[in-house]
């Protein structure tokens, strides 16, 4: 039985810090996250709920807007 790969994507909010004028330093910076942890999202890579909910909360906006689920087969 095969298992179902669950990727996560941040592209969405590559894509909002580019309409918001904004790049990964800065957003790292504003909401204090480190930039180990922006790596890792750069590589699509799972982080806390708690740095999700700073980035939201700095970008006004809600989890569904920064990231999606892919699911392969």
């Amino acid at each position: 039985m095969k298992g179902i790969a669950m990727i996560i994507c941040y592209d969405n909010l590559w894509k909002l810090l580019i309409d918001k004028k904004l790049n990964k330093t800065e957003l790292a910076r504003k909401t204090k996250i480190s930039s180990s942890t922006i790596a890792k999202m750069t590589h699509g890579e799972p982080v806390a709920m708690t740095v999700l909910a700073k980035i939201c909360d700095e970008l006004d906006c809600d989890v569904g807007d920064i990231l999606s689920i892919k699911r392969e087969e």
